[in-house]
């Protein structure tokens, strides 16, 4: 594995690669979740690329980016074990010039859920990842279902400006009690870990209620509301929606997102059920 801290450096180390390229953007942390996109993307492609950089952009006024968990040498380790080919580190300086162009998300489906919640995040969002999988020219790149709105975002603008690149959705990976992996379990005690269960819970009685014929998506939210309330510091939302993430009055099975957003101590978590 090579590692470029700079986009001359990164440019040149890329064109020496021939055949197909598989691309994992990351924000470090890297957990069992990027595991499973970097071996996706291993089993694919003829190179990986992988990138770390914590995007100043996407981060709100008051969010946690001076304390997101930050491990190079561990994750160069991952990356380095996992059969990574090229890692790009870049710094913010090699990502952002003073006056930049302006990225704007979509003025519906960028603002509402976590683009209500976060306004503003996903301009940012959309911007790094614009710029690195142009920086990375590769074939294919891997995003996790469990960003949901994020992917759906991402496809679109790759949609929407004609981008030469496959956007490949990967399935949510889960501790064994449940939990959906993020970096920032990392800041949870063991009291709040345990009430974070209650998100994963919550789906599993959204997709028990769907398999005995229940669609009333009214009735699926409340018992989901019935299972998140007691355990949660704050309740976000409960949404059910289509995968261009219109609201469902009804499931619609195999065209379905059921999104959950709560904080659980101080620590914002997201988990969701594709319905199939």
């Amino acid at each position: 594995m090579v590692v470029a801290r700079d986009y001359a450096s990164f440019s040149e180390l890329r064109d020496e690669m021939k055949g197909s390229i598989g691309f994992v953007p990351t924000m470090g942390a890297l957990h069992e979740g990027h595991l499973s996109l970097i071996r996706r993307a291993r089993e694919e492609n003829d190179h990986v690329i992988v990138s770390i950089f914590v995007n100043p952009t996407q981060f709100l006024e008051g969010e946690d980016l001076d304390k997101y968990p930050r491990r190079e040498e561990a994750d160069r380790k991952i990356c380095e074990l996992a059969g990574v080919d090229l890692l790009y580190l870049p710094t913010t300086d090699q990502i952002y010039e003073e006056d930049e162009l302006c990225m704007g998300a979509p003025k519906i489906r960028g603002y509402i859920l976590e683009g209500a919640k976060r306004p503003g995040h996903f301009d940012g969002m959309l911007q790094v990842v614009m710029k690195l999988l142009n920086l990375s020219r590769a074939e294919r790149a891997y995003f996790g279902k469990k960003d949901a709105q994020q992917l759906i975002l991402i496809q679109q603008m790759v949609r929407n400006y004609f981008m030469p690149v496959e956007i490949v959705p990967c399935e949510i990976v889960r501790d064994a009690d449940g939990l959906a992996l993020s970096s920032r379990n990392l800041y949870l005690d063991d009291d709040e870990r345990r009430r974070a269960l209650s998100l994963s819970r919550s789906l599993k009685k959204a997709a028990k209620l769907i398999q005995s014929g229940e669609r009333k998506s009214e009735i699926i939210r409340a018992a989901m509301r019935g299972i998140l309330e007691p355990e949660v510091t704050e309740l976000e939302y409960v949404a059910i929606v289509d995968r261009e993430f219109r609201p469902l009055e009804e499931v619609e099975p195999g065209n379905t997102i059921i999104l959950v957003a709560a904080k659980v101590g101080q620590t914002r978590l997201i988990d969701n059920l594709w319905v199939r």
